[in-house]
């Protein structure tokens, strides 16, 4: 699209103002909502911010505006708000794309990996849940009716929130996001949206802009959309599961080999990808496992439908669910990300662990295709499958201890989110809870 174009697309939408769109080192989107008429000045010289303002741009108040510049392929209607476009931004300073800004960020990785011929594709499932607030102020399903203790593709559940599952779907059909299937999942009103895949930015944009679409549409209508990995302690929890292939020039599935062996439709590369996942599992976790209640998710144990769906082992199946890595045959499922997930980071993450993978031709071994639920520590240890990190203090030690991980996100904004989620943890070890409370006040 060119800048005339987008007038035309201006006058043909009623458009007045653009969102100047990008996200904070969370994944958190933020904006500024500029007149139409100021196109031109977003695309030059950017919507300004104050970078102190924001989390993880690494400035303090004497620094340097943080400049959002229009990326115009990305321009596209906000349905649930007449009148607005949505633009995804490049973050620069002083003239220069910014290392602090999370899409610029994985530019730089998609960009090497172009230069080798290749494009990471993606297709995210983000799961979410559809809540509210009870009379005692407690957070509740937002359909009182939704209490079965195996809700999973419930019929009633997912017809008694058709209109908002309507609204959403229908807001991203109208900007190109092919939504194929929506089911209720395995939690009291939780929900998972899946729309066809496509290139890595393109699929990191669209996460947010579902995101974005699901929370407001949600509040229109008296209901909370989280996308909070664990919000209650007997439920399963919110997983943003990652499939990934790699495609060359002639588009070609460069994962898929119809003659592997072990009939899991993996080519040699994607073999060799896979075994970068797990060699650097560890170490990628933080990025995809991202709060602490991220690891409420991962911790291993029965969840009140009969299971956590957890991908807590750092291996892989063919449809073993209970693996960090699931094979659907030609293309590779990552399981670890959560509802959390900064999309651009966790990219970042798993394309620089999957590449190491194929420099270094690392084979993943043997695929795992029994319930590692019910394996114990020792059959564990035994069968050599390691545990991903259990809190995120270990996370992030992992994370900093990985130079594959730190140099493709960048030293700098690797140190940022580690030290802004150092603080997070640490926050978190002094909360006393109410579970606490109640434990000890009297009990010596």
């Amino acid at each position: 699209m060119t800048p005339a174009e987008a007038k035309q697309f201006f006058e043909k939408h009623g458009i007045r103002y653009i969102l100047a769109q990008f996200v904070d080192i969370h994944g958190a989107a933020k904006a500024k909502a500029v007149p139409a008429e100021h196109l031109e000045m977003v695309l030059k010289d950017g919507a300004g911010f104050a970078g102190f303002a924001l989390w993880g741009f690494g400035m303090g108040p004497h620094g340097p505006d943080y400049m959002a510049v229009g990326d115009l392929d990305t321009l596209t209607p906000i349905p649930w708000m007449p009148g607005y476009a949505r633009m995804c931004t490049w973050g620069h300073v002083n003239g220069k794309p910014y290392a602090f800004d999370c899409r610029t960020a994985l530019k730089r990785q998609l960009d090497a990996l172009a230069d080798k011929g290749m494009t990471l594709f993606t297709g995210i499932e983000p799961e979410f849940m559809l809540l509210k607030r009870g009379p005692d102020g407690r957070i509740v399903p937002g359909d009182d009716t939704d209490t079965l203790e195996k809700p999973c593709y419930d019929y009633k559940g997912l017809a008694r929130q058709s209109e908002f599952l309507d609204q959403l779907t229908q807001s991203a059909r109208a900007v190109d996001i092919d939504v194929y299937e929506i089911d209720h999942e395995d939690a009291n009103g939780q929900f998972e949206v899946n729309y066809t895949f496509g290139d890595a930015m393109k699929s990191a944009d669209r996460l947010i802009f579902i995101r974005m679409a699901a929370s407001e549409i949600a509040h229109k209508l008296g209901l909370v959309a989280t996308f909070m990995p664990k919000p209650f302690s007997n439920r399963t929890g919110t997983g943003t599961h990652f499939h990934l292939s790699i495609g060359n020039a002639t588009s070609k599935n460069l994962f898929h080999d119809a003659s592997d062996p072990r009939g899991l439709g993996l080519s040699k590369m994607g073999y060799q990808f896979l075994g970068g996942l797990l060699a650097h599992a560890r170490g990628l976790t933080a990025l995809c496992a991202p709060t602490v209640n991220s690891y409420k998710r991962l911790v291993v144990g029965r969840a009140l439908s009969g299971a956590t769906w957890a991908p807590a082992y750092i291996t892989y199946g063919n449809n073993n669910r209970t693996c960090m890595v699931r094979v659907p045959y030609g293309r590779l499922e990552m399981r670890l990300p959560d509802g959390a997930v900064n999309p651009y980071l966790a990219t970042i993450a798993i394309l620089a662990a999957g590449m190491d993978g194929i420099a270094r031709e690392l084979d993943p071994g043997e695929p795992n295709n029994t319930n590692l639920y019910e394996w114990s520590p020792e059959q564990l240890e035994k069968a050599g499958i390691g545990v991903l990190p259990q809190n995120l203090g270990e996370a992030l030690n992992e994370f900093e201890a990985d130079p594959v991980i730190v140099d493709a996100v960048g030293k700098d904004l690797a140190a940022e989110f580690i030290r802004l989620k150092r603080m997070e943890w640490i926050e978190y070890q002094r909360h006393v809870s109410a579970w606490e409370v109640e434990r000890y006040l009297e009990f010596f």
